[in-house]
């Protein structure tokens, strides 16, 4: 403890500056935890071969379902399996890029000064 009451060093500006950004953290807490909440309830889908095989999955990358066509089935099993297998990669990016984007909005503006 300082006997003298210089609050470690923060000036008043700072404090209220400091006291700002908690206030900020906090609003971005509670939009990150309603964003997840919209994630998990997304359904993006990932397409290969021109939509013969579709994978699904929310917005945090939780598989949801994958449809495929009986037209793909007549392709043998190796090719079904890429078509599956790009569908899901497809499915993957777009998931994280809207994860991505989504938090980017969430974070802008927030300044936390010394940062």
């Amino acid at each position: 403890m300082t006997g003298k009451g210089q609050g470690f060093g923060f000036g008043l500006g700072k404090m209220k500056e400091l006291a700002e950004a908690f206030k900020k953290a906090q609003q971005v807490q509670e939009g990150a935890k309603r964003l997840q909440e919209e994630l998990e309830q997304m359904e993006i889908e990932g397409l290969a071969g021109g939509g013969l095989v579709k994978v699904v999955v929310s917005g945090n990358q939780e598989p949801k379902r994958v449809e495929i066509s009986p037209d793909a089935l007549n392709e043998g099993a190796e090719i079904l399996s890429d078509l599956v297998t790009a569908a899901m990669q497809d499915a993957y990016n777009k998931s994280t890029t809207t994860m991505r984007e989504r938090m980017e909005d969430l974070t802008s503006g927030l300044e936390i000064p010394g940062f």
